[in-house]
């Protein structure tokens, strides 16, 4: 297991975190290391990059989302292997659930995983002001272990060795490299496109020749020297101790549309005995056959609704499965998949599966955004009366419908309670994205259902 880990934290958002980040995994790689990749948060596009680029699953790593032994636990599992861990921060390092509190921030996973971190600071305009914001870091908390600095959007060569001059005097540590500022970095889009771009390996010459720039101007080797700390020590059983025998079978959509899901969702289905199946409904495929479960997760229906409204089969072999009492989690973009409709900025319609009475109705605007707290209720076979779990919520469409449905669970967040998605026996569906590292128990329900599932076809001569 590697000794090896550094975050890459930022004194705010939109300072160039993801640019370093891709950039020095690229370096290292180029340097023959083999890098795991991590992200700060629930963010889902991140890792999509960090993935692309190292050949590894970027892990989540949250600490408001999971106790502090999970976040060790999934540090440590993924890195097995690597030679680094690189583990992007989000917001500003102290930024998290609460301003008043360390909670769920990157400066709270950099205390917990035990991580060296490197500052990214926006050095425009200014000089050895730098050094007062650095040393505003160091001393906010005593537990982060600040061990260098980059310097961003500095004005030339010259004006890089007067922020390093200060910052070292007065911070005692290094300033390892810099970006300048008429070097403005274009990440690739975040959204639209991301997915297949990077499944057709569009963006390995971007990642390659972003490697090459960040290794002109930010030590590596150094960088890599910095990263040196202990090995995390797992506990005999965590999370993934036991290892069932695999009984169930659970199809999972995955494609350019469907393609937001925790790494650990469904390694835990994994180790609670299922044998993930997985298929496209963008490319018209029915669910594989044998298939006890279904798992359509987030992503960006909305981008290709004029192809999964033509693709029939698909609808029809998803339609027939949840009727038929197949248990189903939808989450954000499966829920709008198995609506009427969804209708976009143009006011153009696309039907989609019309397993749940109403449409999405897509705007400009964001419509949520959050960490939530998940309540189960009565007959939700997921998650069940009194069991609660933790998940995040974003996206830019609202759900209408002209009849009062069952609400599938209760979430609270910022603005407090309120009842969201919809429930069958065999459906669970709403915004809601689902941490099973919150309450494993989840999993364990979920594939409990899917026995009893298989059991009744069995009864039946359906399978």
């Amino acid at each position: 297991m590697s000794n090896r880990r550094l975050v890459i934290a930022g004194t705010g958002s939109g300072v160039g975190k993801t640019t370093f980040t891709i950039g020095i995994m690229a370096a290292l790689q180029q340097k023959g290391y083999t890098v795991q990749g991590f992200k700060c948060g629930p963010d889902y596009i991140d890792p999509t990059y960090h993935t692309a680029v190292t050949g590894r699953v970027s892990r989540n790593l949250d600490s408001w989302m999971f106790t502090h032994e999970t976040v060790r636990e999934i540090t440590a599992r993924a890195a097995i292997g690597a030679d680094i861990s690189i583990i992007e921060g989000v917001m500003g390092f102290f930024d998290g659930k609460s301003p008043l509190e360390n909670t769920g921030s990157t400066a709270e996973i950099s205390m917990i995983t035990e991580s060296p971190v490197i500052l990214i600071v926006n050095c425009a305009s200014m000089a050895r002001s730098a050094a007062a914001i650095v040393k505003g870091f160091q001393t906010l908390a005593s537990g982060p272990n600040i061990v260098g600095v980059i310097a961003n959007r500095v004005g030339s060569k010259g004006h890089f060795e007067i922020v390093k001059a200060a910052i070292e005097q007065e911070c005692h540590v290094p300033v390892i490299g810099f970006l300048k500022a008429e070097q403005g970095i274009d990440i690739p889009s975040r959204h639209l496109g991301l997915i297949p771009a990077i499944e057709r390996r569009e963006l390995d010459p971007f990642f390659a020749q972003l490697g090459r720039f960040i290794s002109e101007t930010v030590d590596i080797d150094r960088l890599y020297e910095l990263a040196e700390t202990p090995e995390i020590i797992m506990a005999d059983s965590g999370l993934f101790g036991q290892q069932h025998e695999k009984s169930t079978a659970i199809a999972v959509a995955r494609d350019a549309a469907f393609n937001f899901y925790y790494q650990e969702n469904l390694e835990l289905l994994e180790a609670y005995g299922a044998k993930l199946n997985y298929f496209s409904p963008l490319n018209n495929e029915e669910i594989p056959a044998g298939s006890d479960g279904l798992y359509i997760g987030g992503g960006f229906p909305e981008e290709f609704a004029s192809v999964l409204a033509r693709n029939e089969k698909a609808k029809n072999s998803i339609r027939a499965a949840v009727s038929g009492g197949m248990p189903t989690l939808a989450e954000c973009g499966g829920f709008m998949y198995l609506t009427e409709l969804i209708i976009d900025t143009n006011g153009e319609e696309y039907p989609m599966a019309g397993l749940i009475p109403g449409h999405v109705k897509m705007q400009k605007k964001l419509a949520a955004l959050g960490y939530r707290e998940i309540i189960g209720r009565k007959d939700n076979f997921l998650i069940g009366e009194g069991m609660q779990a933790k998940g995040h919520e974003f996206h830019y469409s609202t759900f209408e419908s002209p009849e009062e449905l069952p609400y599938a669970y209760e979430t609270k967040g910022r603005a407090g309670f309120k009842e969201e998605g919809y429930l069958t026996e065999s459906l669970t569906a709403g915004y809601t994205h689902f941490h099973f590292a919150s309450n494993p128990q989840l999993a364990k329900r979920w594939i409990e259902t899917c026995i009893g599932y298989r059991q009744k076809l069995v009864t039946r001569g359906e399978r």
